[in-house]
């Protein structure tokens, strides 16, 4: 009787709340709604052969999905590989990184209906969901056809943990159809057990994106030469901003500016379709700014650059002299602070971190970033850093070796893999 409930919450959902939402993104900044698609309304056969799908909700999961796609394509070598996202931002990174590997679909909408058609045009000989994206119906649907399912770098944050919780019951029904769990660290590994995951299930294997290789080779140089940068100026990167930071962190560039006359801010706000917004905010000021993608073109010195392209900002991170992680100024979560600790980069962040709890505190214990509370103290930390060469770059080592103590995750993932997923064979 429960999931009939499910299924009818999710379809008035999808009426009364979804439904107008999207149509208004739609509207105002062209977000599509790939409803058809997502509704299982592809035009595409029943699949001829089965197919490993990978599911990464957006654009972080996707591209921390990189080692794994490429660890699975190793393992079946033969075996076709299918990559659904949420959002067409991460769409357009599975097409872009991905296109000789995987071929891209929306997920389907959580309804019976909907998961059928799909499943039936996919065929999965195994799911692998990225991070914690538990969808009921599909779920079920793949219990009853033995299909595998993992997920992948698991968490379970401060915020979503209560929420499941309250729903036990639901959520132990929902946890029995995953075959494998291979959580971050060992509190989200225990927060799967208390949910009702069976603890022969549950492995701890750390966090896929400390294995990320930083491509050092040329990137300095090569977004520098993008952004026209001159060669005596110096750059911070505030990166995946939320509503309500921007205005902090236009108040301590402006602090900065009186202080270092050279100083560029790269702001990238976590949602492109936000970029307008941003850049009236920055234009109220008095103050120039130009899109990344308008670059490179003639621009004042002191112009600010914002990100509003997708996938880029891991690989931007390298023109940094220090690097502030968004998210963590509101309470949004916070985002994925390895990427800049990768790249020697001294990181700082704001008081909510929750989604990436066990990173943070990581860095923070080894000396590799900062935790600042407002934009007075932001602008504090950042004049001490571009002031003080030696402990910039002290910090940003001391972040390079945190981020660098986890590695081995994609491999104890992939060693679950073989282990718990191998395809069966089909007559």
């Amino acid at each position: 009787m429960i999931y009939p409930v499910y299924s009818a919450l999710v379809a008035t959902a999808l009426v009364a709340g979804y439904g107008p939402a999207a149509v208004a993104r739609y509207l105002a900044h062209g977000v599509p709604l790939n409803l058809r698609e997502r509704l299982g309304y592809t035009g595409r056969e029943t699949a001829r052969m089965p197919h490993g799908w990978l599911h990464a909700v957006s654009v972080g999961e996707a591209i921390a999905a990189a080692p794994i796609v490429a660890g699975v394509r190793g393992l079946y070598p033969d075996l076709p590989l299918v990559m659904t996202t949420v959002t067409a931002t991460g769409a357009h990174v599975v097409r872009e990184r991905y296109r000789a590997d995987v071929e891209h679909r929306y997920l389907p909408l959580d309804l019976p209906g909907a998961v059928r058609r799909v499943t039936a045009t996919i065929d999965p000989a195994f799911l692998i969901l990225m991070e914690t994206e538990l969808w009921p119906n599909l779920l079920r649907h793949l219990c009853r056809l033995e299909v595998p399912v993992m997920v992948a770098n698991g968490r379970l944050s401060d915020r979503s943990f209560p929420r499941y919780r309250l729903a036990r019951p639901f959520v132990q029904k929902v946890l029995d159809c995953v075959t494998v769990f291979a959580m971050q660290s060992e509190e989200d590994a225990r927060r799967a057990v208390a949910l009702g995951a069976r603890p022969d299930r549950v492995f701890v294997t750390g966090n896929v994106k400390a294995d990320a290789v930083a491509d050092q080779t040329g990137s300095k140089e090569r977004w520098r030469g993008l952004l026209g940068l001159a060669p005596a100026q110096r750059a911070w990167v505030a990166g995946s901003t939320h509503a309500g930071e921007e205005d902090a962190l236009l108040d301590a560039h402006a602090v900065l500016r009186r202080e270092v006359s050279d100083l560029v801010l790269v702001l990238a706000p976590r949602h492109p379709e936000r970029v307008s917004d941003v850049l009236r905010r920055i234009a109220a000021r008095g103050w120039d700014a130009v899109r990344r993608s308008e670059l490179p073109r003639p621009k004042a010195a002191d112009t600010v650059i914002v990100l509003d392209t997708v996938g880029e900002l891991a690989e931007l991170y390298a023109i940094a002299e220090v690097v502030f992680v968004g998210g963590s100024l509101v309470p949004a979560g916070g985002h994925n602070v390895l990427e800049p600790a990768q790249r020697e980069k001294p990181v700082l962040f704001g008081p909510h971190t929750e989604n990436f709890r066990e990173a943070t505190s990581l860095l923070l214990d080894r000396g590799g970033a900062i935790r600042v509370q407002s934009s007075d103290d932001l602008a504090r930390e950042l004049g001490r850093l571009l002031r003080d060469e030696p402990a910039r770059a002290k910090l940003g080592r001391a972040a390079w070796e945190a981020a660098h103590t986890g590695r081995g995750s994609v491999r104890d993932t992939l060693a679950l893999v073989t282990r718990f997923l191998s395809p069966r064979e089909r007559s």
